[in-house]
C-alpha cells in the first residue's frame, strides 16, 4: 500500500537540504495511499458529511508544517508517522462528530456496506477472491464474504486495527510493532489473538479456514 522507503528516504534527503519540490513529490508520493487509508478508516456517517479528499489535504497541510520537526528527530518510518497524523486526525474528527450529533454512530449497516468505513471490510474480503473458481466454489466463497464482513465488524477495536494493518495497509510486523509502540513479540501475540478472534466469530465451518495468511 506505501511506497518504497528508498525514494522517500530520497526526497526527505532532498527536504532537509531546502529542496521545496522535494517536499512537493515527497507529499504527493504518499497522496493515493493517504486517501486509502483514510476511506478505510472513516465510518459511514462521517463520510456521508466530510470528503476523505479534504481529510487528505488537511493531513499533507499538518505533515508539511511539522516535517522539519519529524526530520530533526525520525522515531519512525515516514509513513507510519504520516498514517498516525492521519489516524489522529480521523479519531479527533469522529469525536467531534460524534459530540455534535449526541449519539454514537449507528453500526447496524447492511453487508454489502459496512460501517467501518465502507471500504475496508470489503477491500480486506476482496483478498479471497479467485478469478477461476467454479460456481460451487464461488457460492462458498461469497458465503464466507458476507460471514466475514460480520465477523471483522464483531471484532474489538484493537483485533479489528492490527488486522487491517496487516492485510490492508500490508504493513510489515516490524511496522505494525512501531505504530502501536509495542515490542516485536508483543504485536505478534496480538495479531495472532486477532486472527484466533475472527476465525472464532467466523465459525468452524471448512470455509472459516480461509481466512488470509499472515
Amino acid at each position: 500500500m506505501w511506497p518504497q522507503s528508498e525514494e522517500t528516504v530520497r526526497l526527505l534527503n532532498g527536504a532537509g537540504d531546502g529542496d521545496a519540490g522535494a517536499v512537493n513529490r515527497l507529499m504527493n508520493r504518499h497522496r493515493g495511499a493517504l486517501k486509502r487509508l483514510v476511506r478505510m478508516r472513516m465510518d459511514r456517517a462521517l463520510a456521508r458529511r466530510v470528503d476523505a479528499s479534504d481529510v487528505v489535504q488537511d493531513v499533507m497541510f499538518e505533515a508539511s508544517r511539522r516535517l522539519n520537526d519529524y526530520m530533526r528527530e525520525p522515531k519512525m518510518p515516514f509513513h507510519l508517522w504520516l498514517r498516525q497524523l492521519a489516524k489522529d486526525r480521523i479519531i479527533d474528527m469522529h469525536r467531534r462528530h460524534r459530540e455534535a450529533q449526541r449519539r454514537s454512530v449507528d453500526r447496524e449497516q447492511p453487508l454489502e456496506s459496512p460501517q467501518f468505513g465502507d471500504q475496508s471490510s470489503m477491500n480486506l474480503a476482496a483478498q479471497l477472491r479467485d478469478a477461476e473458481l467454479t460456481p460451487a466454489a464461488e457460492n462458498i466463497r461469497r458465503e464466507l464474504r458476507d460471514r466475514f464482513l460480520v465477523a471483522i465488524e464483531e471484532l474489538s477495536e484493537d483485533d479489528r486495527d492490527i488486522i487491517l494493518m496487516r492485510h490492508f495497509e500490508e504493513l510489515e510486523p516490524g511496522e505494525v510493532a512501531q505504530a502501536l509502540g509495542l515490542t516485536a513479540a508483543a504485536a505478534g501475540m496480538r495479531y495472532i489473538r486477532a486472527l484466533r478472534r475472527l476465525k472464532k466469530v467466523l465459525g468452524d465451518s471448512p470455509s472459516s479456514m480461509s481466512i488470509p495468511a499472515p
